[in-house]
Order: structure tokens, then C-alpha cells, then sequence
């Protein structure tokens, strides 16, 4: 009784738990929140204290002092912090209710197709510690694939490559359920670590993440302009051999090739999941080709390159970013016609 009076009183929500971002859809509303997934915490006077949450807590990022220490609480994700996630769950339930203390809500939470028994069940507890009162488990790439209006419940296959902040996800449906599912922890994170990795080694210069992301979204590409105006880049960092502040200039090139390998990763993770299906359903996706959504799918020519590796046509929804938390929203609001491609909790 008391469980469905506070059903009355409490918006339910969706949530997608990025390892960058975290999304709250609200039925009826649509998404409503749109934040970095970083907690902050005070540890004056010897105890720990929510300092800020989402966008206030990023921009401290490398420049707090000693007693104030910045989390991200999802890696790969999954939750690395068990506590973080929880007081970021709770944070943003109280931001979509205007901070009242009564509200229960029902939550719809996404995770990575490969995450372990251990790891959804952290989820789950988490959500549930933050105040929801009932909590289901969605898959990201059957998320997306619902956000991008694919055919789910038709005897057709479709399939699916989210790439995220920490991970690819890769799902293939048909008849209203999961064929095939896999994750791979390669995506936003590991293109920025190219990116890191490709400086420092022809260049011997030392940046941080941020400079990496902000590289990534300036000039990133997956195949640079044979011809047309070159964007060139000029990062600042330090100089790993002479120890002082030093600055270098990148081409597109320069970025297609620090992405090669990670995005060669990608591609082989999707032509293995073509391998283990039966042909009927592979000469589906061959006819309607591969969604790909997510972060990744806005980095230029990604489309392009996995198709030439793959040898299947990719295509992007108009929205990429926003298909996992559309998806997880609509799965809410369709709770009973979609329940048979939640994930389970074991």
C-alpha cells in the first residue's frame, strides 16, 4: 500500500550511467538531465562530505587542494566507487524531484552488454540505496537500438554498435529479444589514450586527459581529407626530455593515426559477433546495415573506416549521443511490451 501511495508522489525516471555522462529520462518529459559523471568530496575535519556533483565537480578537475578529492565513480562502465555512485544517484534523483526527501521513484538503469553478475548487482544495490524503489537493468546497446527506432520486435535482425565513454557495446536483436551481446572496453577513454599515447611517443610531450578530449573533439578524425583544408592543432604540454611547458602542431593525419588501433578493435569485436550468427539474420544486417551511436559515433568518418573494415554499411541516427538514455526511457515507459529484453539480475 505505502509502496504504491509513494508511486503517486514520484516521477519515475531512466538513467543512463555513462562512464563520461550520466542522462536522466523522465517519462512524458523526456531527458531532463544531462551531467558529468564526477562526484566531489570534502574530507574536512575528518569526515566525507558530498562536495559537488556533475558539471561544478568536473570543473575542479586537477585543481583541487589536498582535502578535497574529485571521483569519477563509473569506469568502463561500471561502478569503480561504490559510495560515488550512490551519493550521485541520490544527488540527481533529489535535483528531478526539486529535492524532496519523499520521493521513491522507479529507476531503468543501462549497463554494458558484458557486465558481470558482481557488477549488475552493484547497480542494482546502488539504485536502490539512493531511494529508488524498484530498479530494472537495461543492456546499452538494446537501449540504443530502441532509441534509434530500430525494428526490435520484428522477426528481423538488427544490430547495434554503442560506443561509449568506457565501452562498445554491440547487440544484435530479433522477435523482441537478445541473439547476441558482447562489450568491449574500448571506446571515448581509449581513443583519448591514443591520442595521449601517439604525442608522447613521436613527440615526447606529456599532456593530460582533458587536453586529449579536447583534441579528440577539435580535429578527431577516423580517415583524414585526402584533399580540402587541413585542420591543424596545436597542443601544449610538457616536454619529456627538457622538463619545461613546450607546444607541437598536429594535422588530421596525425589523429587518424593515433585512432587507428583502437578503431581496429572495434571492428574486429563487430566482425566477430557476423561470424557467430546464422546466416538468415547475418543477410539482414548486411541489407540494412550496422547503427552505430554513442559518443564515438561523432567522431568524423568513424562510419566510413568500420565499413571499410567490416565490409557492412554503418549509419548514424540523428541523435546518436542521446539513443542509450532514449531507449532506456522508452523501455520504462513500455515496461510490459519490452520486459523480455531487460537484463536480469542474478
Amino acid at each position: 500500500m505505502l509502496s504504491s501511495l509513494v508511486g503517486v508522489f514520484s516521477n519515475d525516471m531512466a538513467v543512463d550511467l555513462g562512464t563520461a555522462n550520466t542522462l536522466v529520462y523522465v517519462p512524458n518529459k523526456g531527458i531532463v538531465l544531462d551531467e558529468p559523471s564526477i562526484v566531489a568530496f570534502s574530507h574536512r575535519d575528518g569526515a566525507r562530505k558530498v562536495l559537488a556533483v556533475g558539471h561544478e565537480a568536473k570543473s575542479m578537475l586537477g585543481r583541487t587542494p589536498e582535502d578535497i578529492e574529485t571521483i569519477q565513480p563509473m569506469r568502463d562502465g561500471v561502478i569503480a566507487d561504490f559510495v560515488a555512485a550512490e551519493e550521485m544517484i541520490k544527488h540527481f534523483i533529489r535535483r528531478i524531484h526539486k529535492r524532496s526527501s519523499f520521493a521513491s521513484p522507479k529507476i531503468m538503469i543501462c549497463i554494458p552488454a558484458g557486465a558481470t553478475p558482481v557488477e549488475r548487482r552493484a547497480v542494482h544495490e546502488a539504485a536502490l540505496a539512493a531511494g529508488a524503489r524498484r530498479v530494472f537493468l537495461i543492456e546499452e546497446p538494446v537501449a540504443a537500438a530502441i532509441g534509434a527506432g530500430l525494428p526490435v520486435s520484428q522477426p528481423k535482425g538488427a544490430m547495434v554498435v554503442d560506443i561509449g565513454g568506457g565501452t562498445t557495446d554491440i547487440a544484435i536483436i530479433t522477435m523482441g529479444s537478445v541473439f547476441y551481446s558482447s562489450s568491449l572496453r574500448v571506446a571515448g577513454n581509449a581513443f583519448d589514450d591514443a591520442i595521449i599515447n601517439y604525442i608522447r611517443h613521436k613527440h615526447n610531450l606529456l599532456i593530460g586527459s582533458a587536453s586529449a578530449e579536447s583534441i579528440k573533439l577539435e580535429a578527431g578524425t577516423a580517415i583524414a581529407k585526402a584533399n580540402g583544408s587541413a585542420v591543424e592543432v596545436h597542443i601544449k604540454g610538457r616536454d619529456l626530455r627538457r622538463h619545461i611547458p613546450n607546444e607541437v602542431k598536429l594535422g588530421q593525419g596525425d589523429i587518424a593515426d593515433a585512432l587507428d588501433q583502437p578503431i581496429e578493435a572495434i571492428a574486429d569485436s563487430v566482425k566477430l559477433a557476423l561470424e557467430r550468427i546464422p546466416p538468415e539474420l547475418a543477410a539482414d544486417i548486411y541489407s540494412d546495415g550496422i547503427v552505430l551511436t554513442g559518443g564515438g559515433a561523432l567522431l568524423n568518418r568513424i562510419d566510413v573506416k568500420l565499413a571499410r573494415r567490416t565490409g557492412v554499411k554503418f549509419r548514424i541516427p540523428e541523435d546518436p549521443l542521446r539513443c542509450v538514455a532514449l531507449g532506456t526511457g522508452l523501455a520504462l515507459e513500455q515496461l510490459d511490451e519490452l520486459k523480455d529484453l531487460l537484463a536480469q539480475v542474478h
